[in-house]
């Protein structure tokens, strides 16, 4: 074979050598992605139901677990347990004195150099959920910032009220402009309403655009029919 078909030869390999193995790379961040978020959750759920069946059953006298139960477990009861906690911690979260309680361990949580950036990631993140749930966040939409020709996505929150509205003469609407890979700061800016573009994707997949970079794409409504359509 001459020196000329053996660079050829090596020359058209690599390419392929390397696309396979960028594939394959690409395959497994792929499997981790989707494969990891449902582990952990299922995971993370039934650590949390079994440590609370097995604390509740402590303080349940054994008369009643005999007489109802015949000895065995109570099914479901860490469930029930759960419910009824957050129930009250959050009736709790409403009043005075709740509030108070809050504001004294997340002040002594924050003096803690490791556990504040732990608590206030977690808190970040439970933040945004419960923001996208709520009607806080209306619509999601598309606007031109920083700059024209380059597009954000932002979260309505109203319409323009008061000494802002009178300024403009245009119809303006409040947006909110979050960062990524953190959603819970950003930019509030008054946008006159034409220029928004509104987008059909609900709030929580565009939060979960946000907060994955884009990694996370949710699909058109044209390939949302076409999955619904399938058996």
């Amino acid at each position: 074979m001459s020196e000329e078909n053996q660079h050829t030869k090596e020359h058209v390999e690599k390419p392929v050598k390397s696309g396979m193995a960028a594939r394959i790379r690409r395959y497994l961040l792929t499997g981790i992605v989707v494969t990891a978020p449902i582990t952990i959750t299922v995971y993370l759920t039934y650590v949390f139901l079994t440590f609370i069946d097995k604390n509740v059953e402590k303080i349940i006298p054994n008369a009643i677990i005999n007489q109802y139960f015949g000895g065995g477990a109570i099914p479901g009861i860490g469930l029930i347990a759960a419910l009824v906690f957050f129930i009250v911690i959050g009736w709790l979260a409403t009043n005075f004195l709740g509030r108070f309680i809050i504001r004294i361990y997340e002040y002594v949580l924050d003096r803690m150099p490791v556990i504040r950036n732990i608590y206030g990631a977690i808190k970040q993140i439970f933040e945004t959920i419960a923001a996208s749930q709520s009607s806080a966040f209306r619509e999601a939409v598309m606007l031109e910032y920083p700059r024209k020709g380059v597009y954000s996505i932002g979260f309505v929150t109203g319409t323009t009220e008061g000494e802002v509205q009178d300024a403009t003469k245009a119809e303006t609407i409040n947006v909110f402009v979050p960062t990524t890979p953190n959603p819970t700061s950003g930019y509030l800016l008054f946008v006159p309403k034409k220029e928004l573009i509104y987008l059909k994707m609900t709030v929580e997949e565009a939060v979960k655009l946000v907060v994955s970079a884009g990694i996370i794409t949710p699909p058109t409504p044209e390939q949302k029919a076409a999955l619904n359509k399938k058996p």
